[in-house]
């Protein structure tokens, strides 16, 4: 385990003396456990226990998982091959082209694969909890082609940090700690006959790339934004101007433990609305 979470779990212990109830009842009361969670590096606690369970049962190769966050929406709309995931309202926003492939670990593509994608706005903000935005602004799933390939136009996100004197910003400071993530990327990505993958990639170059206040980076999952500004490349893709790509491919190990496919139980927004249903006719919910 890495030497900041353990000085922090034992902080921790001392903290929750320390703060009391009253600090307690208003992480409650303000749903700030989600934050928090991470914060302390529970949430990267219980990757590395699970990479350890792995590891003895001889399920190895892969991307390697990271920690889901608490902003995952169910819901949202979907597309094969390629999708738009931004409404086009950010006058701040720089345009990303997200691109990647879905392999299993022997190199094969996994056509049909279900890719999950969110990642916050210009302004570190995430659309359902930021009521700038529209609905499913920024989320999108798409199914992997026959080449196994994904393709998202979308925006660079921004970092972003805890709300300054909420109670997370409180128990960090309390901490030493600050409470700042780098711009990053969320996926889930599952295929049946797969393991199902939780992970995120943090893009190169943001300051907090490597300082991330809950615990996410792992070096194989950051990822350079290449700055494209050839007018051939720009006009195949039908853009404006210059953009940024983004190429992250993905390796899902295999297996035949069902559970194993699915992610893990735990609350979601609008889950309990969408997982009996896909909007892709014959598309298994994986």
């Amino acid at each position: 385990m890495r030497p900041q979470l353990v000085l922090d779990h034992q902080q921790a212990v001392v903290l929750g003396h320390a703060i009391g109830a009253a600090q307690l009842n208003a992480l409650g009361g303000q749903t700030q456990f989600g934050l928090l969670s991470p914060g302390l590096g529970f949430d990267h606690f219980l990757d590395m226990r699970q990479d350890a369970i792995d590891a003895e049962a001889k399920r190895l190769g892969g991307t390697p998982r990271t920690i889901e966050g608490p902003l995952y929406v169910a819901g949202a709309p979907e597309a094969e091959g390629f999708a738009r995931m931004d409404d086009g309202k950010d006058q701040d926003g720089e345009t990303m082209w997200l691109t990647g492939q879905v392999r299993d670990v022997d190199g094969t593509p996994i056509a049909g694969a279900k890719v999950e994608i969110w990642h916050a706005n210009s302004k570190g903000g995430y659309s359902f909890f930021d009521p700038t935005q529209s609905e499913y602004n920024l989320r999108r799933t798409i199914y992997t082609d026959a080449e196994g390939r994904y393709t998202a136009r979308s925006i660079i996100p921004s970092g972003y940090g805890v709300p300054e004197g909420a109670p997370t910003d409180v128990v960090l400071k309390s901490l030493g700690r600050h409470g700042e993530r780098p711009a990053h990327i969320h996926y889930f990505i599952s295929a049946p006959g797969h393991q199902h993958l939780t992970t995120q990639i943090n893009l190169a170059g943001d300051p907090y790339t490597f300082d991330d206040f809950a615990f996410a980076t792992r070096e194989e999952l950051v990822v350079p934004a290449e700055r494209i500004e050839a007018q051939d490349v720009i006009a195949q893709r039908e853009l404006d101007g210059p953009f940024s790509e983004v190429v992250f491919d993905i390796e899902l190990a295999k297996t035949d433990v069902a559970e194993l496919q699915t992610r893990h139980a735990r609350p979601r927004a609008k889950e309990d609305e969408q997982d009996q249903h896909s909007q892709l006719a014959g598309t298994a919910k994986v």
